[in-house]
């Protein structure tokens, strides 16, 4: 029987600092990829000279070259490179497909054991391990919540990213994405198990202009997507007690309430908001993992990994 076929697709910009370590954990995978695309954002450090010394020994490596555009950009910029990676797989077969960042140390058998859950569980359409960072020589985890895969390692089953029809351009695209699969029967989760942690050299909510940024960014991002305000209250409180205390949840209200009250655009799908607002209204009264359990059993009937992409978006209706 031969094994399902797996491509990583990694969008990357002046990594050099972290890229080795990826690059060697991921090769040294038990269960290594088939095809990884690595496209290189207009690089600025040494990242394109080591990304050509490793395409050099790696058969399975293939780089793709994108201008400088003057400045990392997150968000629609990180989906744009993805997209221009993933437009020179289409026509290939392969099953699963990884969007994988260039600034994380995976342990050994990490893509095995995803590929044999989803293999054990033909809904689950995306998953992830956990991130943790490195704080005084020791690991803390970014806590991340199991109702969704993680933004820097998202792992799907080619059938569904094709049904959710992709990555949205916009900076919360790693939470739409989760909530896009559960719409239409797919699980999408990620694992704290000890075999699945991995380090993420750099911490997210982090920026390249300084952690408000990052959380200011992510509060934005979660107004953007169509969060309901006492969620995002209850989520920033949250992280008021995680580092750094207190100001990493103001940053992230004033990212959301700075976009409510100018009246930002947000994603335009009402059905989805209509979803999404539901869900967190459960979460608020039961708890998020109750819930998802709940969401997951109830729309197992939806779920149709044959059906046609355009099909299976057209047919939506959430009351």
């Amino acid at each position: 029987m031969c094994r399902p076929r797996l491509c990583l697709i990694t969008p990357c910009r002046d990594e050099a600092a972290y890229a080795r370590r990826t690059l060697d954990s991921v090769l040294d995978q038990s269960r290594p990829p088939d095809l990884w695309v690595i496209v290189d954002d207009g690089s600025t450090d040494g990242t394109p000279e080591i990304l050509e010394e490793y395409a050099r020994k790696h058969d399975c490596i293939r780089i793709v070259r994108r201008p400088d555009k003057g400045e990392r950009r997150v968000g629609p910029g990180v989906i744009d490179a993805f997209d221009e990676g993933y437009k020179t797989v289409q026509s290939l077969d392969f099953e699963y497909i990884c969007k994988l960042d260039l600034d994380l140390d995976l342990p050994e058998h990490y893509f095995k054991i995803l590929i044999d859950r989803m293999e054990a569980d033909p809904r689950i359409g995306t998953c992830s391990g956990k991130p943790y960072f490195r704080r005084g020589g020791q690991l803390v985890s970014e806590m991340c919540g199991d109702e969704n895969s993680v933004g820097m390692t998202k792992l799907y089953r080619r059938r569904c990213f094709e049904q959710i029809d992709g990555f949205v351009r916009q900076v919360m695209w790693d939470g739409i994405d989760g909530h896009r699969c559960r719409m239409l029967g797919w699980i999408a989760a990620s694992w704290d198990d000890p075999e699945l942690r991995f380090e993420h050299l750099r911490p997210m909510g982090s920026s390249h202009k300084g952690w408000w940024t990052g959380r200011a960014r992510h509060g934005f991002g979660q107004y953007f997507m169509g969060t309901i305000p006492s969620y995002m209250i209850a989520s920033a409180l949250f992280r008021m007690t995680r580092p750094p205390l207190v100001l990493g949840g103001m940053a992230m209200l004033s990212g959301y309430f700075g976009a409510l009250l100018r009246g930002a655009d947000r994603y335009d799908d009402p059905e989805f908001r209509r979803f999404l607002r539901g869900y967190q209204r459960r979460c608020l009264l039961f708890g998020k993992a109750r819930t998802t359990r709940q969401y997951d059993r109830q729309l197992a009937s939806r779920w149709s990994p044959d059906a046609p992409p355009s099909e299976v978006l057209s047919n939506r209706s959430f009351a």
